[in-house]
């Protein structure tokens, strides 16, 4: 079996600084050192797996295509540093418009990558910025979930996360 870092994207991979949603080309920006912190996870034999709510696709204010661009773009730049996520889930979802198990704090997206890539829950983590990201880790049986601060560098954890 294999060992991931599922990883929030809004907030922890990139920036959400002045928008709700980021789903603009012209507005993803990753956030600091992030690259090298992927780096680190995926030379230590992580899987690297994006989970992230994409509530905006539901409520119409924009689409799956719009998300997909994002994450062409993302990977195009993480892949030049060997950063790349392995895979993706996004829920496209929001409680507002539709009820589903995939949308966080469910570990609906969690639980799936676990099921399509055998991945070890029990050995694997979660980074996030949110409790419904924690919340999430927690229902899936991840080893260990960090809350960090939005925007912010996610190296230490990651170095901390190699060393156990």
């Amino acid at each position: 079996m294999k060992k991931a870092v599922f990883i929030d994207r809004d907030g922890v991979v990139n920036s959400d600084e002045g928008h709700y949603y980021i789903y603009k080309i012209e507005d993803f920006v990753l956030n600091p050192d992030l690259p090298s912190a992927l780096a680190l996870l995926k030379e230590a034999g992580f899987m690297l797996v994006l989970i992230t709510n994409q509530g905006g696709v539901a409520k119409g204010i924009y689409t799956v295509d719009d998300v997909n661009a994002i994450h062409q773009k993302m990977q195009g730049i993480l892949q030049a540093y060997n950063a790349n996520f392995d895979a993706i889930y996004c829920c496209p979802h929001h409680n507002e418009v539709s009820n589903c198990e995939c949308r966080k704090p469910k570990p609906g997206m969690l639980l799936q990558a676990a099921e399509e890539y055998d991945i070890d829950l029990s050995e694997s983590f979660l980074i996030g910025d949110s409790l419904r990201d924690i919340q999430a880790g927690e229902a899936a049986g991840v080893k260990q979930s960090y809350r960090v601060e939005k925007n912010t560098s996610i190296l230490g954890i990651c170095e901390s996360i190699v060393k156990q």
